[in-house]
């Protein structure tokens, strides 16, 4: 009863750590893309994640060094600590939800996609969006060393796939807290609210279900797979990575100086004289390359483990394909609506949705 109830409050615990260090730990101050509702002005972001990110590896490795806390702790507990974040995250959406005024939508609508677009804390010091990814992308991490540390306790060594299948995760984790600048641009941040589907997700969903084909493999035979067979799942990973990054970044050079070059890509964009499209370069190639690339990388983590036979890995890459598909036809009519004439043009010129030649 003792380790169900700890194993319980675990996330509860790391959260508040990870809150504190993000707290108190050196961060810069940024001015974002997305205005105030009420004001208009820029927001302005402290960011640290990857400073908190790294002290809360040493402190892991540091406890397990100590004989604290066992490297696989979060292994061993994996399915209280899951329950615990489940409540904590519903808790924590519902209390960003409910004390404030409805959007006009019903109630259930409202707890999902939430009522408050950018909410801050601390005078700015905190804001939730950004410290919901970060508290995700740090508890993920932390997860991802342990599951991979239980392999190498259970069986002394670990193997070729879990390697390849942390190493991924983590590059993952790691290349989107160092660009943590870049994603104050993307959707995110100016189309959507803070609710269930962004608390709840980011504390619950991302940090679990990510490492969902560690889940489920970490405890099975090591499937020897050739070298060649790993470089060709890692190219996936890394072609997917490319587009979406690139993509991203192209995407935000171009909002801070239009006639700023990425990559040796001039912009090219048409415009209305009022509003102006980006159609060259990763955003010539579809409306949404940068979906294909989660895509890919989600496919090529699915893919490394080595047990492409075991239905669950395959959950990763299938949830990306269910969130991403009606998000693209949500941004669309968006977008539609906001260029208007203009958004015609560009879509007779950037023909295809997500996958050049496809859709």
């Amino acid at each position: 009863m003792k380790t169900q109830l700890l194993g319980f409050f675990t996330p509860w615990i790391i959260y508040t750590c990870i809150t504190l260090l993000h707290y108190i730990l050196p961060g810069r101050w940024v001015t974002g893309y997305v205005r105030h509702s009420e004001n208009g002005n820029l927001l302005r972001y402290r960011l640290n994640a990857l400073y908190v990110l790294i002290v809360s590896i040493a402190l892991w490795f540091l406890m397990g060094y100590l004989g604290w806390v066992p490297y696989d702790w979060l292994y061993v507990i994996r399915w209280y600590s899951l329950a615990g974040s489940f409540v904590l995250g519903l808790l924590f959406s519902l209390s960003l939800v409910l004390p404030y005024p409805s959007t006009g939508k019903a109630l259930f609508e409202d707890i999902f996609l939430g009522r408050l677009e950018n909410p801050q804390f601390r005078n700015g010091r905190i804001d939730a969006k950004m410290w919901l990814y970060m508290i995700g992308a740090v508890m993920l991490e932390l997860n991802v060393l342990s599951f991979m540390a239980h392999q190498y306790l259970e069986f002394g060594e670990i193997s070729s796939g879990v390697i390849l299948c942390g190493a991924l995760l983590s590059y993952f984790i790691w290349d989107y807290l160092t660009f943590e600048k870049v994603h104050l641009y993307t959707y995110d941040f100016f189309a959507e609210r803070v609710g269930f589907k962004l608390g709840w997700g980011c504390l619950t969903f991302y940090p679990y279900f990510y490492l969902v084909g560690l889940w489920a493999t970490v405890d099975l035979p090591d499937p020897h797979l050739p070298t060649w067979m790993l470089f060709c799942f890692g190219f996936i990973f890394l072609l997917g990575w490319s587009l979406a990054r690139g993509a991203n970044m192209q995407k935000y050079f171009f909002k801070i100086n239009p006639q700023q070059s990425y990559l040796g890509i001039k912009p090219e964009v048409i415009t209305d004289g009022n509003k102006t499209l980006l159609v060259n370069g990763f955003w010539g190639v579809s409306r949404h390359v940068n979906y294909l690339g989660e895509i890919l990388m989600a496919t090529g983590i699915a893919l490394s483990v080595g047990h492409s036979g075991v239905f669950w890995v395959w959950l990763y890459p299938l949830y990306y394909v269910a969130l991403l598909l009606p998000r693209q036809i949500a941004d669309d009519k968006r977008c539609a609506a906001k260029y208007c004439e203009l958004w015609k043009v560009y879509t007779k010129k950037v023909k295809y949705r997500i996958i050049p030649f496809l859709y």
